[in-house]
């Protein structure tokens, strides 16, 4: 397939123009994604790739890229896509690996139709700077690439957290690291999971900036974690991600 190579902006500023690259095996969506990111970014250069091998090539041979939106699908075997249990718990997507390496550095967030929390935690793991739903809005997707390019990881939530279920009586583990947060660490954590920034949190609960990193502080210190990629497996693996009806 011949890649496809949309231009905008003007030519006179082309050395600080930023460049993306859209990667799915469907035109339509991987279309749709480019002119979204071109919206975004009126000024931007958005390629198109619509296989593995032809966004390899194209990312080695591109520099200066950006920011990179990745069809979780592509790479896998068709018994993958039909859903083959994972081996030695090692992750199911050498798509996201292969194409990280010939990044060597620039973010990738991972573009998918499957709300699977594993699926999600899998592309952290490989190291995508966060992972969107195909059928998120224009706003989602903006603020998923304003996340990976400050440095920072985006992470949608299943219908069921969005929807306020994860209480401090849920079941099974996720009850214990509900218990260890106080009523308002609660609300800072089932925001930040929503991949909401400091700022945001601050402005949905009405409090300071400073007030909200000192609960983000105080939450990563109870579940013995890092950053906030860390706090979101540590959810996820504890069953913060209920299944959407």
């Amino acid at each position: 397939m011949e890649i496809q190579l949309q231009t905008r902006g003007l030519e006179r500023v082309a050395k600080a123009t930023p460049t993306f690259l859209v990667v799915d095996d469907h035109p339509l969506v991987r279309h749709g994604f480019a002119l979204s990111v071109g919206e975004i970014h009126p000024d931007a250069r958005v390629l198109e790739a619509g296989s593995l091998d032809e966004a390899v090539t194209l990312a080695r041979r591109t520099p200066g890229l950006t920011l990179v939106l990745f069809d979780l699908g592509l790479g896998r075997s068709d018994q993958e896509r039909a859903g083959a249990e994972r081996a030695d718990g090692e992750p199911v997507h050498p798509g996201i690996r292969r194409m990280m390496e010939a990044l060597d550095g620039v973010p990738l967030l991972v573009i998918s139709g499957s709300d699977e929390v594993a699926d999600i935690i899998d592309s952290v793991r490989l190291g995508a700077r966060g992972y969107i739903l195909k059928t998120s809005s224009a706003e989602v997707l903006e603020h998923a690439i304003s996340l990976a390019l400050s440095g920072e990881t985006f992470l949608p939530l299943p219908r069921a957290v969005l929807n306020g279920t994860v209480t401090a009586e849920a079941v099974g583990p996720a009850s214990g690291i509900l218990d260890r947060l106080t009523d308002r660490q609660r609300d800072v954590f089932q925001l930040l999971l929503a991949g909401n920034s400091n700022k945001e949190i601050a402005r949905g609960l009405g409090v300071l900036e400073g007030t909200v990193k000192v609960h983000v502080r105080a939450i990563m210190q109870k579940l013995g974690v890092r950053n906030r990629t860390q706090v979101a497996v540590v959810a996820a693996r504890s069953g913060c991600f209920p299944e959407s009806a």
